[in-house]
């Protein structure tokens, strides 16, 4: 059977909207490992502040919110005081030695809401110890 114009046309189309459409899977995913390497580092750098060379931080809630002040005139949307904890909180999770995934988005790494509340009552009481 040979090929029509029409046929070679259509087989065109096809390839060039696969190569496409894994572009830009490839883009998106290159740009997520990108933004969870930068909010893991975000997070390190909130620790370090926050225990001064301590092993342990005496939590600040106002150094957050602080941050969050801040880092939001500074750079717009993206700085919220909840974004900061889970920052704060994938830097604690997953230390450098387990790099978090390229394949997962950062809705991976976010806790729940549940989750969340019971980490930060849990140090705010050992903050209290």
């Amino acid at each position: 059977m040979e090929l029509t114009p029409r046929d070679e046309y259509a087989e065109l189309l096809e390839r060039i909207s696969e190569t496409y459409a894994q572009g830009r899977i490839r883009a998106v995913q290159a740009v997520n490992a990108q933004l969870i390497a930068t909010y893991w580092q975000v997070g390190r750098h909130i620790i370090e502040f926050e225990q001064g060379g301590k092993v342990r931080a005496e939590y600040g809630r106002a150094l957050i919110d602080q941050l969050a002040r801040d880092l939001g005139l500074r750079h717009g949307k993206g700085f919220s005081r909840s974004n900061l904890v889970y920052m704060r909180l994938l830097y604690l999770r997953y230390p450098i030695s387990q790099k978090p995934s390229h394949q997962l988005s950062w809705s991976h790494y976010v806790p729940s809401r549940e989750e969340l509340r019971c980490e930060l009552e849990l140090t705010l009481r050992e903050a209290e110890a």
